[in-house]
C-alpha cells in the first residue's frame, strides 16, 4: 500500500454508494483487505503506509493505538455494512496487510476477523490470509490464529543471505522465516507462502539461487518473487544516490526472473500470475485473483483502498485521521473516482494479460488488436491460446510484459 494517495472527488460522509455500484453485486465475489499500519522498524527499501511508534495522536487527539486498533476496524466493518445495505454475500476472502499485522496480538486480528463473520458471514471455504513478520511469531502465537480461523499465512523472507537482508534493513535472522513454515504447519495451516525479493544491490546469481533453493527447502505452497523496486523518498534510495550501493540494471532482473522460473518450475511449482508461484490451484493466493480480476473488496484501515462495482475510494493516510473519523462517525474516506466503462476495459488488460490464464482479445481496440498480432509475431504471446481468442504471455512475454500490457491498451 502505497504512502501517496492520488486525488478523487470526496466520499460522502456516510459512505454511500451510488446504486450502479451495487447493482449486479450478487454475482461478484466479496474480500476484505484489512490493514494494520504498524512496524517495530521502516525497511529501508519500503514505501507502504506505516510506522514505527507503537502509538499515535490525531490533529483532534484521537488515539490510534495498536491496544484499541482492532476495535477501530471492526468499526470499519460495521460501516461497510451500512453502505453496502442488504447485500446477501458472504466474504469469499480476508486478507490482513501491512506494516506487521502480527506485532498485534493474535486475540486483536481474531476480533477483526470477527467483525467480518459477524456482518457478514463467512463463505464456506472462506480464504483467510495474514502476513507476518518471521521474528514476530512463534508456535503459540500460530496456533492461536489457526484458532481464530486463520488457513493461509505469508512470511516475509526476501532474501536467505544475511548481506542482502542488511542492505534491505530485514531485521529477521537467516533461517528463521524457514522454520516459521513448519511452525505453521504444525499449526494447522493449510497454505503458506513466502515472499522473496530479488535484485537487491549486491545480491549475486548464487545469492539468489541460495534463496529459492532455502525457501523450497522449507516447504510452502505457495512462492512470490517480486523484483526490487527503489522507491523515492526511502532510505535505500537516498543510499543508491550517495554511492553507497549499486542500482540493480533491468538485465540482471531479467537473468534472476529466468532463474526462479527454471528453479520453480522444476521443483512442481507453476506460475498463475507474473510474480507468484503455486504448487497447486488450490495454493493459489483467492485474494489477490479478486484484485486482478475486478471483484469486489473493502479495504478497512488507514490508506485501504477500496472497489466496488466501479467505485474505487481510499482512506485517509494518518491512523490518527483514521480514527477521528470513525469516532465521529464519519466514514474515513479521503477520495474516490468513479471508473468509466473505458478506464475499466483499460484494467482489465493491465492486470489479466499478468495472469496465466490472459486477457480475452476482445478487449482489445484494433490497434491494441494489431499490437497483439505482432507480438504473436515476436513471440511474447502463446500461440494456442491466442488462436482460441486469449492473449496468454510467453515466458519472454512476461519479461517484457510491461511493455506488452502498453502496447495492448493502445
Amino acid at each position: 500500500m502505497p504512502s501517496v494517495l492520488p486525488d478523487g472527488e470526496p466520499v460522502p460522509e456516510d459512505g454511500a454508494l451510488p446504486a450502479t455500484a451495487l447493482a449486479g453485486a450478487e454475482r461478484r465475489p466479496l474480500g476484505f483487505y484489512l490493514h494494520v499500519p504498524y512496524c517495530a522498524t521502516r525497511c529501508g527499501y519500503c514505501d507502504f503506509n506505516t510506522y514505527t511508534a507503537s502509538e499515535l495522536r490525531g490533529s483532534g487527539g484521537v488515539l490510534a493505538s495498536r491496544d484499541n486498533y482492532a476495535e477501530l476496524v471492526a468499526e470499519e466493518v460495521r460501516l461497510a455494512r451500512k453502505v453496502l445495505g442488504d447485500d446477501p454475500r458472504p466474504v469469499e476472502t480476508v486478507f490482513v496487510g501491512g506494516g506487521t499485522p502480527t506485532l498485534l496480538a493474535a486475540a486483536d486480528l481474531g476480533r477483526m476477523l470477527g467483525a467480518i463473520r459477524d456482518e457478514f458471514g463467512l463463505a464456506d471455504g472462506v480464504e483467510v490470509t495474514t502476513e507476518a513478520n518471521p521474528e514476530s511469531v512463534g508456535p503459540r502465537y500460530l496456533a492461536e490464529l489457526r484458532e481464530a480461523g486463520f488457513n493461509r499465512i505469508s512470511f516475509g523472507m526476501q532474501s536467505a543471505r544475511r548481506h542482502v537482508l542488511k542492505v534491505l534493513d530485514r531485521t529477521h535472522t537467516p533461517g528463521r522465516p524457514e522454520a516459521c513454515v513448519a511452525e505453521a504447519r504444525a499449526a494447522g495451516f493449510d497454505h503458506v507462502n513466502l515472499d522473496l525479493i530479488y535484485g537487491t544491490p549486491g545480491e549475486s546469481d548464487a545469492d539468489w539461487r541460495a534463496s529459492l533453493e532455502a525457501a523450497l527447502g522449507a516447504g510452502p505452497d505457495h512462492i512470490s518473487a517480486y523484483a526490487l523496486i527503489v522507491e523515492e523518498g526511502t532510505q535505500l534510495a537516498r543510499r543508491i544516490r550517495r554511492g553507497e550501493v549499486p542500482m540493480t540494471d533491468d538485465d540482471v532482473h531479467a537473468d534472476r526472473y529466468l532463474i526462479a522460473e527454471e528453479t520453480l518450475s522444476a521443483a512442481g511449482f507453476a506460475w498463475y500470475e507474473v510474480s507468484n508461484w503455486a504448487t497447486s490451484p488450490g495454493g493459489r493466493c483467492r485474494h489477490n485473483e479478486l484484485y486482478w480480476r475486478g471483484a469486489d473488496w473493502w479495504g478497512a484501515g488507514p490508506g485501504a483502498h477500496s472497489h466496488v462495482g466501479g467505485v474505487r475510494w481510499w482512506n485517509v493516510k494518518h491512523p490518527g485521521a483514521y480514527a477521528q473519523a470513525l469516532g465521529e462517525g464519519r466514514s474515513p474516506g479521503a477520495g474516490r473516482e468513479l471508473l468509466s466503462d473505458e478506464e475499466r476495459r483499460v484494467e482489465r488488460i493491465l492486470l489479466e494479460l499478468r495472469l496465466a490464464e490472459g486477457c480475452p482479445r476482445e478487449l482489445l481496440r484494433p490497434a491494441g488488436a494489431a499490437a497483439a498480432a505482432r507480438a504473436l509475431e515476436d513471440g511474447l504471446l502463446e500461440p494456442e491460446p491466442y488462436g482460441r481468442g486469449r492473449a496468454v504471455l510467453t515466458l519472454r512475454g512476461r519479461l517484457l510484459a510491461d511493455a506488452v500490457v502498453r502496447d495492448l491498451v493502445d
